[in-house]
């Protein structure tokens, strides 16, 4: 399995190199999980909209379903997109390949974060949507109550038995599972590896015991589940942060724009709320988006 994983993360590569040049279109892009296609589509829209009042009338490109961070990160570099979401632990840590900070501000984080892209990589990190979407432990509430645990050092002296499921980059992340067992004194079972989207499934048909999934997961309030409490803190700040190519804002201001626009807009509720309505209520993407930006007068 491992070997197929990198086959298909090397023709991914492949083809992200051999696309075709996006013109003079925005490009947006987004991962392989649901609260991320729901941004890559708010930024979409969003962008649409300013090109639209300034007479423009011009689509947006979307380019959604990029498997993970890394894969975005390439896309972004090498031009093949203007624009994602990105967290900024997740840049701090797997991209940036930064230790785990002491300080775990979020603004200390967020200045770190947009500080090392802009030198590096020439992007710049824009002001956070509003919210804050961290890995989240997360189990059914009927065996938590059971255990008692409503963070995550109950767990001790529980791991060991607990089937605990995650997705790749939790695995290999350095704010992942070790670092997040080592804080904690926790030792689990190998774990199961699978995509994002399969891990409720999991965990709410018994498969598994445990979750590392997102805060702002749908799921996670569809099906009743509870998350642990971080209590000793070891986890980053995530704020969703939008990642646009300088490049991009010089030849489309309007980007920045509805950058602009954007920012601090999203609550976590209303992120989770968002992500309920396209996995739990199988309602359109574009349909909850537009939604939500009518509600907010957008």
């Amino acid at each position: 399995m491992a070997k197929l994983r990198l086959l298909g993360l090397a023709s991914l590569l492949l083809c992200l190199g051999c696309a075709p040049p996006r013109g003079s279109r925005v490009t947006v892009g987004a991962k392989n999980f649901t609260e991320q296609v729901v941004l890559g589509e708010l930024l979409a829209q969003e962008i649409e909209a300013v090109f639209a009042q300034e007479g423009k009338a011009q689509r947006v490109e979307r380019r959604f379903y990029l498997a993970g961070s890394y894969l975005c990160q390439q896309a972004l570099v090498s031009g093949r997109i203007d624009t994602y979401v990105e967290y900024t632990g997740t840049a701090l840590t797997a991209i940036l390949k930064q230790p785990l900070p002491e300080n775990r501000d979020p603004a200390a984080v967020f200045r770190t974060v947009q500080s090392m892209y802009q030198t590096r990589f020439q992007v710049r990190v824009e002001p956070g949507l509003g919210f804050n979407d961290t890995f989240a432990m997360v189990m059914r509430g009927a065996d938590a109550d059971r255990m008692h645990a409503s963070k995550i050092s109950d767990l001790q002296g529980h791991a060991a038995e607990m089937r605990l499921g995650v997705g790749y980059e939790f695995q290999a992340r350095p704010d992942g599972l070790t670092g997040l067992e080592k804080a904690y004194g926790l030792q689990f079972g190998p774990p199961r590896l699978m995509d994002l989207g399969l891990l409720y499934r999991a965990l709410n048909g018994g498969q598994i015991d445990l979750a590392a999934g997102n805060s702002t997961d749908g799921p996670i309030r569809a099906f009743g589940l509870r998350v642990l409490a971080d209590d000793r803190h070891f986890f980053p700040p995530y704020e969703a942060v939008p990642l646009v190519r300088e490049d991009s804002l010089q030849r489309h201001p309007e980007i920045q724009t509805a950058m602009e626009r954007l920012a601090g807009k999203v609550t976590a509720d209303e992120m989770q709320t968002m992500n309920d309505a396209v996995d739990g209520k199988h309602e359109e993407v574009e349909d909850v988006v537009r939604r939500f930006r009518e509600g907010k007068g957008l």
